[in-house]
């Protein structure tokens, strides 16, 4: 996986160190209570095509190509104290000012439990989508938490990438990588 620190959600806009691992704090977020905001913007400014208010563009950002753009969403610190957490992604034009005018929800991930919100845990497995139908082509990007309870631990990163494990992690084997658990021996 490539990460692009213009592609961040989450972070100061610096994806220090090059990893989403574990612990890794220098490009995550950490919402705790009610509904809160990622702490970066996407602008897919590009000035030219198409058109937008005050003269500038939103990029194409290659839906529907093969390969698309993800979105990599996922816990890197354990969530504590809350009840659950919903991540939803929202698009908004330019405001004729070069800002963000209002942000509409393009997409609702399902409430995950607290008990769920451990490292490695995806909210949002999907290929970037298009906007509602009679909508806006968005200029800005962001996700939007959403969270029942006080969530008093817990970090997570978020970005646009090419490509994202999408293997489960399995709790039974200490958060490791599915595929064959300990102890299994393939013969070739």
């Amino acid at each position: 996986m490539i990460l692009d620190k213009f592609v961040c959600f989450t972070g100061n806009g610096a994806v220090a160190s090059g990893s989403v691992a574990a612990g890794n704090t220098d490009n995550t977020d950490s919402p705790t209570t009610g509904t809160q905001v990622s702490s970066q913007l996407i602008d897919l400014h590009m000035a030219g095509i198409p058109v937008l208010g005050a003269n500038v563009g939103a990029r194409d950002i290659g839906i529907g190509d093969d390969p698309a753009l993800k979105l990599n969403i996922q816990v890197t610190v354990a969530f504590g104290g809350g009840t659950s957490l919903i991540t939803n992604l929202q698009g908004a034009p330019d405001n004729g000012s070069g800002a963000a005018g209002s942000f509409t929800t393009f997409l609702t991930g399902a409430t995950v439990l607290e008990a769920n919100l451990t490292p490695g845990q995806q909210l949002l497995p999907v290929d970037v989508p298009r906007p509602p139908q009679g909508s806006y082509i968005p200029r800005f990007l962001q996700l939007q938490y959403v969270t029942s309870g006080t969530h008093t631990s817990g970090k997570l990163f978020g970005g646009i990438v090419l490509d994202r494990i999408d293997q489960p992690w399995l709790a039974t084997n200490n958060n490791v990588l599915s595929g064959y658990p300990a102890g299994i021996v393939i013969n070739n």
